[in-house]
């Protein structure tokens, strides 16, 4: 199945998670350092990486559940796009909650101590995880897909359709 929302032929969706899935564990891994060193610059740009992350999660969410709305009901991609969905809400939610607790933090520094770093580490404990069910729609699945797909199929940029054979012939029956 297709992505509805594309770009250059590519579904926008995948494009867009890099950002906030790197954004929030960079957060976690500067802020693990401040932890084991008390060193309090990194957190500053941790805070600050939590809010960008969170931005770009909800606009990578936009366009995933444009995706979600169009895979067809009873199916098990269907399910398993509603957990990655609703487990990144989740996700989002807790580092809202995070970000906002540190807010309120005394000093400039923004310090995660306490509840803020424990919402955080669930947070990317729980990203792993929704990670691991986006692959399954894609890898298992083949939601956003290209239809056509194979090992030689025309750069998207052609405007050539995917089915257009290439050189390399699979072993087994034609498509």
């Amino acid at each position: 199945m297709e992505s509805r929302a594309k770009l250059f032929g590519h579904a926008i969706h995948p494009m867009l998670i890099v950002f906030p899935l790197g954004l929030l564990a960079t957060a976690v891994i500067f802020d693990v350092i401040y932890l084991f060193t008390g060193n309090a610059e990194p957190v500053t740009f941790s805070y600050w990486a939590i809010a960008a992350g969170v931005v770009g999660g909800l606009l990578a969410a936009l366009f995933g559940f444009w995706d979600w709305l169009h895979i067809p009901g009873g199916t098990r991609a269907k399910g398993v796009g509603l957990w990655h969905g609703g487990g990144n809400v989740v996700v989002v939610a807790l580092f809202i909650v995070a970000w906002l607790l540190r807010r309120g933090a005394s000093g400039p520094e923004y310090r995660p101590d306490g509840l803020p770093f424990i919402l955080e580490v669930i947070g990317v404990l729980l990203a792993l995880v929704t990670g691991w069910l986006g692959g399954e729609l894609v890898e298992r699945l083949r939601v956003g897909v290209d239809d056509g797909a194979h090992l030689d199929a025309p750069s998207s940029l052609s405007r050539r359709p995917a089915s257009e054979r290439g050189g390399y012939s699979e072993p087994g029956p034609p498509r």
